[in-house]
């Protein structure tokens, strides 16, 4: 191939933001966003060998398993931790049982920011490898705990781990796809329903046949040595390969066609772009020898600033996305455990009936699996998008905003509900909304940030969202008894506050200025 027609296959339209790829065809990309020409025109290069040469095929699958794996164990000790908090407070008998929730958000703070933000220096393969690996340990030793305190702190550090996996997981997914196949980033989110179906039918199982100081343990044992097992899964069994376009944005041009081939193979094709067609458009600046381990680990933090950072602001149409998307995540990060995270402590308090412990996770499992659907429905909606002359309207930002506001409606609903089926009712149409919410959420974010600085921008999404998750167990503490049990006024103020946080959060939706919906991403 000459250098004549590399240029022309990847010539850039910048006025209209559009790329030209092979024999004329015109692929819709965004413009203003943060990236460099060179970066740009291999991004498509890239785009092209995955939608044309090498497709969707066993190496994706099995990478949608594994990382689908991340997003279940994210769920998993979520909910599993919510869920236990009863009997932790049996036993333990601390001050607030709500401390360890705090715990737990810290821990995802932490995670969140250091394995996004390390993903776009040391590349996604470690961060997504390691991050599972810290949850398994430090899981399995939380149920060995003495005292409330160790108990916090194991919980803080296994969070650490597993708090990494939404930003990394999903920013690799998304780089290793056709664009034909974006969808199933939002379909990921079924993972995360499965997690807190898995997570409340084994701690049912353990809460309900063992005593109050065992049955938690038992539950931590468990929950902790699958998500090891995940981990064993990912590092021995699956062959990851480096993102190639983050590659290509540090200057490793030639060992993105490495992976580019490798994934081909496995999937029983060939690709005829080349480490030349590459660096005919030069080499991006960045680390172009070989590191071992340990140089990585030593230089990692060396290499951090706000040089990933200021990237995501460099427009104003990027600055105004990248602003209201991060403040859209952390509405939903303290709305959602406002209900979610003290579900059981509020079917409890309304329960009246003699087998409370069997109807309340009963109810708990039922809202759970019927929050599955919900991510089926995304993938249905995101890319539904009608074109009236002067205005667009659908796609995943009216996905977003609708599935957010009906959110929002129903747990006002569930306020007024004075019977065990209404509760339940309104309980699992919020179920169903919220993962149509997260499931459009989690693909949109990663989308709209380029690959060069997505881990960061993932993980300062998902950071907000976990800080703001810190003030839920304040809000329930301060309306609620030592107990958990609360008046009928006062138990209704967290659920008030999360709804109108939903519908918040909608209104910003609507005034995101990036749409993604039918864009290969860069």
């Amino acid at each position: 191939m000459s250098d004549a027609s590399n240029e022309k296959r990847a010539s850039v339209d910048n006025e209209k933001g559009l790329a030209e790829v092979n024999s004329g065809e015109i692929v819709h990309v965004r413009s203003g966003d943060g990236v460099d020409e060179t970066y740009r025109i291999k991004c498509h290069l890239i785009n092209e060998c995955f939608q044309r040469e090498i497709g969707f095929g066993r190496y994706q699958s099995e990478l949608f398993i594994l990382s689908g794996l991340g997003w279940l164990a994210d769920n998993l000790w979520l909910q599993g931790v919510a869920i236990l908090l009863p009997q932790i407070n049996t036993e333990f008998n601390p001050p607030r049982v709500e401390y360890t929730t705090l715990a737990l958000y810290v821990g995802l703070i932490c995670g969140a920011v250091t394995w996004g933000s390390l993903s776009d220096i040391i590349g996604r393969k470690l961060s997504w490898q390691i991050t599972l690996c810290l949850a398994g340990i430090f899981g399995i030793a939380a149920g060995g705990s003495k005292d409330f305190v160790t108990l916090c702190s194991l919980v803080a550090c296994m969070a650490f781990g597993v708090g990494g996996n939404l930003p990394v997981d999903g920013a690799l997914f998304l780089e290793n796809i056709p664009q034909s196949h974006q969808w199933l980033l939002t379909f990921l989110s079924a993972w995360w329903s499965v997690g807190q179906v898995v997570g409340s039918l084994i701690i049912w199982g353990f809460v309900a046949n063992y005593s109050a100081d065992k049955g938690w343990r038992y539950s931590f044992y468990t929950l902790g040595s699958m998500t090891f097992a995940m981990f064993i899964c990912r590092y021995f069994i699956f062959s990851l390969q480096e993102s190639p376009k983050f590659l290509v944005a540090i200057g490793k041009d030639e060992e993105a066609i490495e992976a580019l081939t490798y994934i081909a193979k496995r999937n029983g094709r060939t690709i005829t772009l080349t480490a030349e067609t590459l660096l005919s458009h030069g080499r991006a600046k960045g680390r172009a020898h070989k590191e071992s381990l340990m140089w990585t680990f030593k230089n990692s933090f060396a290499h951090f600033s706000l040089s990933h950072v200021r990237p995501l602001f460099s427009t104003r149409p990027l600055a105004i996305n990248s602003t209201l998307i991060i403040l859209i995540w952390g509405l939903i990060g303290l709305a959602y455990p406002l209900f979610n995270g003290f579900l059981v402590l509020y079917l409890e308090d309304k329960i009246t009936f003699a087998d409370t412990l069997n109807r309340t996770y009963r109810d708990y499992i039922i809202v759970a699996v019927l929050g599955i659907p919900g991510s089926a429905i995304a993938c249905l909606i995101i890319d539904w998008t009608r074109n009236s002359g002067k205005w667009e309207i659908g796609g995943r930002k009216l996905a977003l905003a609708v599935s957010t506001l009906a959110t929002g409606l129903f747990l006002f609903l569930f306020t007024t509900a004075t019977t065990e089926a209404a509760y339940l009712g309104f309980s699992c149409a919020s179920s169903l909304t919220q993962n149509a919410m997260y499931g459009v959420l989690y693909a949109y974010t990663p989308e709209v940030f380029p690959t060069p600085h997505r881990g960061t921008g993932d993980a300062l999404a998902s950071a907000f969202n976990r800080v703001m998750g810190l003030i839920a167990p304040i809000i329930k503490i301060a309306t609620t008894a030592r107990d958990g049990s609360s008046n009928s006024i006062n138990a209704n103020v967290p659920v008030f506050i999360s709804a109108t946080l939903f519908v918040v959060a909608s209104i910003l939706a609507m005034l995101l200025p990036i749409e993604t919906a039918g864009k290969a991403v860069l």
